[in-house]
């Protein structure tokens, strides 16, 4: 683990690689799993707010789901914030494109200029998951098989997992700590990479 700040970074996100094919995964992480992206609660007034304008970038069994049980929900094994999903299959604001391709209805509704807030950072962050702790954050790879795709064309392309993430880092924290992490990545590339 690496410490900046507060904040203890896995080595795996200096040392494996990743870059998103979605033409081969079609989005599966935002199909596949048993509850819905994780949330900060910042995030819940946000999507709250934010509910009437996303609306016409949404399924209707997204928007059927989301009125049923509210723009956001818990997970009934750990308590954590997350997004409902559609009859246990799909993120309730994931909408699919003509080659069966997942696309996130928040970031559509971005892109167009609807709203001002991109997605949950949760799914901005993929592959690294944040775990708030007391005293610290942790910063972690996780590895998922829906993923492999993602992770060969990280090989192909040499992109460690921090620089695909470069953009959704600096959201979370900044561009002082992007700084620091991608320095702390070189030094730990000359001390241990390949």
């Amino acid at each position: 683990m690496i410490q900046i700040d507060d904040k203890l970074i896995s080595e795996e996100i200096f040392s494996e690689e990743f870059v998103c094919n979605l033409t081969k995964c079609k989005g599966a992480c935002c199909v596949e799993g048993d509850v819905g992206a994780p949330l900060d609660k910042d995030e819940l007034e946000i999507l709250d707010n934010i509910f009437d304008k996303i609306k016409p970038y949404l399924t209707p069994e997204g928007i059927k789901a989301l009125e049923e049980q509210g723009t956001w929900t818990t997970d009934p094994m750990d308590g954590m914030y997350v997004t409902p999903m559609v009859e246990d299959r799909e993120c309730a604001y994931v909408t699919f494109d003509e080659k069966g391709i997942t696309k996130c209805g928040i970031e559509k509704a971005y892109e167009d200029g609807a709203v001002d807030w991109q997605k949950p950072i949760s799914c901005h962050l993929y592959p690294i998951r944040i775990t708030e702790y007391s005293s610290f954050t942790a910063l972690n790879y996780h590895e998922w098989s829906v993923c492999s795709d993602a992770c060969t064309l990280g090989k192909e392309l040499q992109v460690p997992v921090y620089k695909f993430l470069k953009t959704p880092l600096i959201r979370k924290y900044g561009e002082d700590f992007y700084e620091v992490l991608s320095g702390a990545a070189e030094e730990w590339k000359k001390e241990y990479g390949s």
